[in-house]
């Protein structure tokens, strides 16, 4: 896949395009955007990435056109599962409705970020030894095992990490918030508000979401442009998300266990691969195994949204008879 420069920077300044009109269109107001408003531009944004897939697929064929799509699918269900730890921190930090949009946003730059440096770090190491698939594809499969045997629980306490217990603790901090200022003067001395705190668990958070992320999708395609727009269109967007979704969010109770298929297939994919180039000589004698047959990116894309759509219609099955039951 030969993308020219000028088509990556045309990219990439699109998408900070996209960013800067979120701020001004919605996160510059402070506001709590309404059912009709998130749903709108949720719309919206997936509308575009999905216009976008379909030039990438004019432009570049059919392969990569279901790569783009295979990895948006995927990348956008995992964006979906991280709302349940954006929403435990926003509880657990008790930040206004009004202001949570500016957190959303910082952390959605925050991630582009990281993931773009991994993304670099992925492909050259991709490029230079092809056994790093082995490691992609067993992180994968231990993370898998991980979603699958931890549930997630609206009554769930936030842990803070490292990142924010030192900033508690060495930082003079304000325990009152200033609209949505990350500081504030007080007795003439400069102290961070815990709208500065609730930005620092959101981007030590998006670390591990990256780390996720990035091997999931790097098993779907190896070209780094399709794992950069597909995970920068699955991020845009998010913030309405969040609003949208609200309280579905407790309701998609097998959406873990979904994303834990997905992720373990992806894996499995990843290690079929490493095996079929096989270079470390104590695996088949250094030689490629290539009685295993490959896994074609039409199946992978059917199986991702065959997974997902089961557990999603599942989930509100099951929250929905809950709720009848606990009417009775």
């Amino acid at each position: 896949m030969d993308v020219p420069v000028w088509v990556w920077g045309a990219t990439i300044a699109g998408i900070l395009a996209l960013l800067v009109f979120d701020f001004f269109a919605h996160v510059r107001k402070p506001h709590e955007p309404s059912l009709k408003e998130a749903g709108g531009w949720s719309i919206f944004y997936v509308v575009l990435a999905l216009l976008f897939g379909c030039g990438l697929w004019a432009v570049w064929g059919h392969d990569h056109g279901i790569e783009y799509f295979a990895g948006y699918v995927t990348e956008k269900s995992l964006s979906v599962d991280n709302l349940f730890v954006f929403v435990i921190i926003m509880a657990a930090f008790d930040v206004p409705k009004a202001y949570q949009q500016k957190v959303l946003l910082v952390g959605v730059v925050i991630a582009l970020i990281l993931r773009t440096i991994f993304i670099a770090l992925g492909a050259a190491a991709i490029e230079h030894f092809s056994w790093v698939f082995y490691i992609f594809g067993f992180f994968l499969i231990y993370t898998a095992w991980s979603l699958a045997t931890t549930s997630h629980d609206e009554d769930e306490e936030f842990e803070p990490n490292i990142m924010v217990r030192l900033a508690q603790k060495y930082l003079p901090a304000t325990d009152e918030y200033n609209e949505s200022k990350l500081t504030v003067v007080k007795n003439g001395k400069r102290m961070i508000t815990p709208m500065l705190i609730v930005m620092i668990a959101i981007g030590a958070t998006d670390i591990l979401f990256a780390l996720d992320s990035i091997p999931a999708i790097y098993g779907l395609t190896k070209e780094p442009y399709i794992v950069f727009t597909a995970n920068a269109f699955a991020l845009l967007g998010l913030i309405q998300l969040y609003f949208l979704l609200g309280g579905l969010l407790n309701r998609l109770v097998y959406l873990s266990f979904g994303l834990a298929v997905v992720l373990g297939f992806i894996g499995i994919k990843l290690i079929v691969e490493a095996l079929h180039g096989n270079e470390l000589p104590f695996i088949n004698g250094g030689e490629h195994v290539d009685f295993i047959p490959e896994i074609p990116i039409w199946l992978s894309l059917s199986i991702i949204i065959g997974v997902l759509v089961i557990t999603t219609v599942a989930s509100l099955i099951k929250s929905s008879g809950s709720s009848e039951g606990g009417k009775h």
